[in-house]
């Protein structure tokens, strides 16, 4: 007589018939193979989600800011750019916008004239362009910025970190600057690509060198060309800069450290997603342990279905079966947790929650194949049991 064949239906049916009867167990089970795909699927989550940020603030910022500063001589000694320094940048075909900030030296700002010299908050006083926001991407965060009238007298623009330290919270108040009294005209928010501003007073040029002496000799110049020819400009910059002594300019670009950041970040994940998977493979041993263990306590009920007409196969595709949809469950649940663990964080954080499909239907996937190869053993050692060893187990 032919054996019965099991239609897809039935296979789902007689699987989930076999879990029903231990909710606890496979609860557990299921429980570890959904941890392990919600730590992958969070890791690649947020990690997604954090590079959609980045990537956000670089379209908003640009990548197209080079910056040039002083380096050293060939004898170790602090160089400086020349004067011409900011004009002959500013020659540069390419080159959209440029500015400069100036350190002043031996200058230091405190919020009164009774703190003690030593006491700087490590402030730095630079003098800066009028154009140096637009050129910087960096906003004002109340009051206003340094205009060309403004820029004569008096009056200085903290930025955010020195205006934390100084402990000012709005403009109109004066601040001891270089024994003299100074103005706060305004504070400027937290600048990512221009972080050494956070840190700085800022005064005009032209009040920088009429109160405080300054030289004149600009320590960072800040440019924005076309993003076609970043590239291009970067090449000859120092020459530009400082013809004489192009070895002495140093050249940077500040989303390069945000590239770096990025690269950091995908080192950082490769570990966490070891974690992850180490997790799921613990949740791959619990389901094939869960198996085994209804194998054994299942024999009567096997060698009944044997002794009924049975197939050796039908066994091994009925505990397959259960397996495979063990470990659906536990992916299903792990998935929908490492979709909401990401959103969750991503929004805290207020970036953008990604998670990419591919993500989700690989971990859906990875259950399966995990749930295949745990219930594979216990599917062939249910199958091989004949009928009368079966019903003869106590």
């Amino acid at each position: 007589m032919k054996a019965a064949r099991l239609s897809p239906a039935d296979v789902v049916r007689v699987g989930a018939a076999g879990l029903r009867t231990r909710p606890l167990r496979v609860f557990l089970s299921a429980l570890g193979i959904a941890i392990g795909i919600a730590a992958m699927i969070s890791v690649v989550g947020i990690s997604s989600s954090s590079r959609a940020e980045l990537d956000r603030t670089l379209d908003r910022l640009g990548t197209n800011l080079l910056t040039v500063g002083p380096g050293q001589t060939l004898f170790g000694e602090d160089s400086r750019l020349p004067k011409e320094s900011l004009a002959m940048v500013a020659r540069i075909g390419p080159v959209e916008s440029v500015s400069a900030v100036g350190r002043v030296p031996d200058v230091a700002v405190y919020r009164n004239d009774h703190i003690p010299r030593g006491q700087t908050g490590s402030i730095a006083v630079v003098a800066a362009q009028p154009d140096l926001l637009d050129t910087v991407a960096v906003e004002v965060a109340t009051g206003s910025w340094l205009t060309a009238a403004t820029s004569e007298y008096p009056g200085v623009v903290l930025g955010a970190a020195a205006a934390r330290r100084l402990d000012i919270r709005a403009p109109g108040v004066r601040v001891w600057l270089g024994g003299k009294w100074f103005s706060v005209v305004g504070i400027l928010r937290p600048g990512q690509l221009a972080p050494e501003l956070d840190q700085s007073a800022m005064v005009g040029w032209p009040a920088a060198e009429e109160y405080l002496a300054f030289d004149g000799h600009p320590t960072m110049i800040y440019t924005r060309s076309r993003e076609s020819a970043v590239e291009d400009v970067r090449a000859v910059l120092a020459a530009t800069a400082n013809p004489e002594q192009p070895n002495e300019v140093q050249v940077s670009r500040p989303s390069d450290a945000l590239e770096a950041q990025r690269a950091t970040d995908a080192t950082l994940n490769a570990l966490l997603l070891g974690l992850g998977a180490v997790a799921l493979l613990v949740g791959g041993v619990g389901v094939a342990n869960t198996m085994v263990i209804s194998v054994l306590e299942r024999r009567a009920e096997i060698g009944l279905r044997r002794s009924l007409g049975a197939t050796r196969g039908q066994i091994r595709t009925q505990f397959l079966a259960e397996s495979l949809l063990l470990s659906a469950l536990g992916g299903l649940g792990g998935v929908t947790l490492g979709v909401g663990v990401t959103a969750i964080y991503a929004a805290t954080q207020a970036w953008p929650a990604v998670v990419p499909p591919v993500a989700t239907a690989g971990g859906v996937l990875a259950t399966l194949v995990i749930g295949a190869i745990a219930g594979l053993y216990p599917a062939v050692r249910a199958a091989r049991l004949s009928p009368t060893e079966a019903l003869a187990a106590p």
